[in-house]
C-alpha cells in the first residue's frame, strides 16, 4: 500500500486519528509535511462525515432488532444532553464540536466531536464546517508537536 493510503487509513481509525497518522507519515513513511497533513485531514474528515451521516441509521437499525440497544442509547443520550446542555448552549453546538475535534489528546478528538454532533442533533450541513475546522486545527497542533513549533514558523 502507498504511504498516502496508509496515512489516510490511520487517520480514519478511532483511537489514533491525526495524532498517529501525521507522526507516522512524517517519521516512518517519509512523506513531506504538507502531504502528511493533507492525507491525515482527508482521512479524518472521511470518518467524521461517515459518523454524522450514518449514526442515526445504525441506531435505528440496531434498536429495531435489539430493543435494549435503543433503551440504553436513549438513557445515555438523555444523561449526556442533561449533563452538557449548558456548555453547549454557552459555547454553541458548532464551537463545542470544533473544540472536541481539534483537541489532540487520547479519547478526545474527531470521533468524539462527530458523535457529540450526532447526540446533540447537529445536522451534517451545520456540523461539516466545524468538523473541518477542528480537523484542520488539530492537524496543525499535531504537526507542531511532531516537528517542533519552530519548524512550522
Amino acid at each position: 500500500m502507498s504511504p498516502e493510503l496508509v496515512t489516510f487509513l490511520i487517520a480514519m481509525s478511532p483511537l489514533v486519528e491525526l495524532r498517529g497518522s501525521i507522526p507516522w507519515a512524517i517519521a516512518s513513511a517519509g512523506l513531506p509535511v504538507w502531504s502528511a497533513y493533507f492525507w491525515s485531514v482527508l482521512g479524518n474528515m472521511a470518518s467524521l462525515c461517515l459518523i454524522v451521516l450514518t449514526s442515526d441509521f445504525f441506531l435505528r437499525f440496531f434498536s429495531a432488532r435489539l430493543p435494549f440497544v435503543g433503551n440504553i442509547a436513549a438513557r445515555v443520550f438523555e444523561h449526556t444532553r442533561a449533563a452538557h446542555e449548558s456548555k453547549m448552549a454557552r459555547w454553541g453546538k458548532g464551537v463545542a464540536v470544533l473544540v472536541l475535534v481539534a483537541t489532540p489528546i487520547p479519547f478526545v478528538g474527531g470521533w468524539t466531536g462527530a458523535i457529540a454532533a450526532f447526540v446533540f442533533g447537529v445536522k451534517i450541513r451545520e456540523a461539516f464546517p466545524f468538523l473541518l475546522a477542528g480537523s484542520l486545527l488539530g492537524g496543525l497542533i499535531v504537526m507542531a508537536f511532531t516537528l517542533g513549533l519552530s519548524a512550522l514558523l
